[in-house]
């Protein structure tokens, strides 16, 4: 069984920051991707950050130049740092864990709040 545990989320004024964790333990084999998405009241679920094995990233436009992605390969967690945190970014955010063998996994969300 792969559990997926996610911290950090909450409650922080415009400009503020927050950091994200995502801790995969279980068995999980040959992960290539972890990621953030998140999903905002009405909208679907988007990409937010996405960075592979190797370290190549992906960023949603917005949060380009505010939000940093990184992982610990050896304790499979996936880190998200935001910074300059406007309302728009209030959603629950999601961890998404892609491996080889067992596909797509996902965290149960963390509520992030920006209040403006």
């Amino acid at each position: 069984q792969v559990q997926l545990v996610e911290s950090g989320g909450g409650l922080v004024q415009a400009g503020g920051s927050l950091r994200l964790s995502c801790a995969a333990s279980g068995i999980i084999l040959n992960i290539i991707e972890m990621g953030w998405y998140r999903q905002a009241p009405g909208k679907q679920r988007e990409l937010v950050a996405s960075i592979t094995t190797g370290g190549s990233t992906n960023y949603e436009d917005s949060v380009k130049g505010r939000f940093t992605i990184s992982r610990d390969n050896g304790k499979n967690t996936v880190y998200l740092q935001m910074n300059n945190l406007k309302a728009g970014d209030t959603a629950v955010y999601y961890c998404r864990v892609l491996s080889t063998l067992r596909g797509i996994d996902w965290g149960q969300g963390t509520q992030v709040t920006v209040s403006s």
